[in-house]
């Protein structure tokens, strides 16, 4: 096995939306021999992108996967989307492989979304390789790509394949290091030839940068770099496998892939270049403890994605940590305290699934139906030797709708269908905002959650409706009063008498709400003080202007009168609930909303239209930082006026602005929206 296992590959595509990630993985599929022909996007016929919502909307929404034999060694490939809406859980897609092959656009090269994405590469401790893709395209510049690699995600480049031409004479490539060209024929298969004379001179230039690059990894490399001003291709493949494993250097190699073009030499150096599992670092668990990534440890699988087959029911897609497993094997849960039968194993090979015979280890992507309680997330092992994997870090939901059922009565119909989403996509969130009664659906994006609610609707035939959520403003005061509240009531019977004087005056933003006992003398009993204090927090939780809790108040209960017998605590709640409201009236009560955090990472050239927008939007600019062409801008925004942002930003920068979202504070409404405001929850009442 050990020997399986050195030459085995398990690796991730990875790149912003639109770079051909897809169209790679369909190039790699087919110089593999593992599909007989090259499937198409714009057709629907890629063999990882086949749930209909990818075909209707021509790009990834969730993670394929395809195991796949290179010249006899099994590589496990997978699929990542690249559109921010789906991006969430990338962080535990990674999680999953031993390496990354991150694509670029040559025709943009790398954007706002690409910075992202490499650092989460980088923050997982992936070594990487890069594709430059699209050559064939109009406007295609390797040169431009290759800068914006170096400029905007600060990586030490090794170029392995440089393009021959460009756009429609993109017609080979050049090993840099062997310095040797290649020419493509009509099948996308290379044949040797000799390098274009216009190209020497930069070949050259590349290759010298390159043996810098590789000899600036390697202390031993170095001293013969500066001693002899060369290295042999022995020490430079050497030196380049331990760069990239050390992450010191990214290879660089380019390509086409709708014409088939690059993918042979790509697959080389996957295969020469990316580490196998047996090379991963030791996994670190949740209680600190370090799992060898070996076949001979005690079996561990990591759940790192959850998929619904429409065949196969729920399908737990896992990666083998460390030693193996097989069929029906019993294993432990130690986060839910069950053990799991995995009954048969299966390899995923787009939407199609194989039975996997042999055990299992290490850098394997296996997958089991229908276990009874893992989740996304869970680590499986044996129960002698427990060990629980540390889960990495998700990226928070930005953007809430208001969840409702089409028809009256079919709200449990739509609830049960988000919640087998839920199952599947741990970036959607389903809460229940007790102040509004809203149902929240979260996600990261406008058109994640409608494809989510889309597929809702095709799979479970729940019909639902996505509204704007409501806003949670809240009330409170800017002066100060005493007033009495006085509730008497006789019905021929034993009345109800309760007497209170409260005096209200507010607090500082964020300070809540305060109750002083100043009753002396005993002039309300002690038994119904705190029910006055009930009704003030309740008269206050229904709110006095638009029906909004009122918060940072204080309220000294200092004088009252009570009856002997007709006084109750309901009498005394009731006294307080209508002193309050009463004192609310007079103290200049406005309403507070709630204001945004938004932090928004745009090209540079996009800083001024963004702070423009935002300024539009009652937003105050708090400040920018520009790093590597990408501006970060930070400013608070009121909510109200972020619930569209995603799409407004989207469309204002072309797809290659960012944000992130979370509350800051509460501040009062300007007059006009805040009458507004009251205006609409008075009709609602009506």
């Amino acid at each position: 096995m050990l020997d399986k296992l050195e030459k085995q590959r398990t690796y991730a595509l990875v790149g912003h939306g639109g770079t051909g990630k897809t169209s790679i993985a369909e190039m790699i599929l087919y110089q593999s021999k593992a599909i007989s022909r090259l499937g198409s996007i714009e057709d629907g016929t890629t063999s990882l992108d086949f749930e209909p919502e990818e075909i209707k909307r021509r790009g990834s929404i969730q993670p394929g996967f395809f195991v796949y034999t290179w010249e006899k060694n099994r590589h496990f490939l997978v699929d990542t989307p690249g559109d921010n809406n789906f991006i969430g859980d990338i962080s535990y897609l990674l999680k999953a492989v031993d390496g990354v092959v991150f694509v670029v656009d040559a025709v943009d090269g790398a954007k706002p979304l690409t910075k992202k994405l490499w650092t989460e590469v980088q923050d997982a401790g992936l070594p990487a390789l890069v594709m430059v893709n699209k050559m064939d395209r109009e406007r295609a510049d390797f040169r431009m790509a290759y800068d914006s690699l170096v400029n905007l995600l600060g990586i030490k480049p090794v170029v392995l394949y440089m393009p021959i031409g460009a756009e429609a004479d993109f017609k080979g490539l050049v090993d840099v290091l062997e310095e040797k060209a290649y020419y493509f024929d009509q099948e996308g298969r290379l044949t040797p030839g000799d390098i274009p004379e216009d190209m020497q001179e930069s070949v050259a230039e590349m290759r010298e940068l390159a043996m810098e690059n590789i000899a600036e990894s390697d202390e031993e490399l170095m001293e013969k770099y500066l001693e002899e001003g060369s290295l042999e291709m022995q020490e430079l493949y050497s030196g380049l496998r331990k760069g990239v494993l050390s992450g010191e250097v990214v290879p660089v190699c380019s390509g086409a892939a709708l014409e088939n073009k690059g993918g042979a030499k790509l697959l080389q150096a996957v295969q020469s270049l990316l580490p196998s599992p047996l090379e991963h670092p030791d996994w670190e668990g949740e209680d600190g403890r370090q799992r060898r990534s070996h076949p001979e440890e005690e079996p561990a699988a990591f759940v790192f994605k959850t998929i619904t087959d429409p065949f196969s029911g729920h399908l737990s897609v896992m990666r083998v940590l460390s030693g193996t497993i097989s069929s029906d094997m019993i294993l432990a849960n130690p986060v839910r305290d069950e053990k799991e039968k995995l009954g048969q194993l299966l390899l995923l090979e787009g939407k199609k699934q194989t039975q996997f015979k042999e055990a299992a280890g290490p850098g394997s992507i296996v997958a089991a139906a229908k276990l009874k309680s893992t989740v996304t997330g869970d680590t499986l092992c044996s129960e002698k030797d427990p060990f629980v994997l540390k889960k990495p870090q998700l990226s928070p939901c930005i953007l809430s709708y208001a969840l409702a059922a089409q028809e009256k009565g079919e709200e449990d119909k739509v609830f049960a269908a988000v919640h087998k989403l839920l199952d599947e996509d741990i970036n959607l969130q389903l809460t229940r905002n007790e102040e509004t009664k809203d149902m929240l659906l979260s996600g990261m994006g406008q058109l994640h959650i409608e494809m989510a609610v889309e597929k809702a609707r095709r799979r479970y035939k729940a019909a639902v409706v996505l509204k704007t959520p409501k806003i949670p403003y809240r009330e409170t005061i800017k002066g100060k009063t005493e007033v009495q509240g006085r509730y008497k009531k006789q019905t021929g019977g034993r009345g109800q008498f309760g007497d209170c004087w409260i005096r209200l005056e507010p607090l500082q933003r964020g300070e809540g709400y305060d109750f002083v006992d100043a009753i002396v003398g005993g002039v309300i009993p002690r038994t119904y003080i705190p029910a006055v204090d009930k009704g003030i927090q309740e008269a206050a939780a229904r709110g006095v202007l638009a029906g909004y809790p009122v918060v940072d108040f204080k309220v000294t209960l200092y004088d009252g009168s009570y009856h002997s017998v007709d006084s109750s605590e309901m009498a005394f709640k009731i006294a307080g609930s209508m002193a309050f409201k009463k004192a609310v009236e007079k103290c200049s009560p406005v309403l507070l909303e709630p204001i945004m955090l938004a932090t928004v990472f745009v090209p540079d050239e996009y800083m001024g239209d963004v702070i423009g927008d935002l300024s539009s939007k009652r937003g105050r600019v708090l400040g920018s930082e520009s790093d590597k062409g990408i501006t970060s801008v930070r400013a608070h925004v009121p909510m109200a006026e972020m619930l569209q942002y995603a799409q407004d930003l989207r469309s204002m920068t072309g797809g290659q602005g960012t944000f992130t979202m979370e509350f800051a504070h509460y501040e009062e409404c300007p007059g006009p929206i805040a009458e507004k405001v009251i205006a609409e929850n008075s009709a609602q009442e009506a």
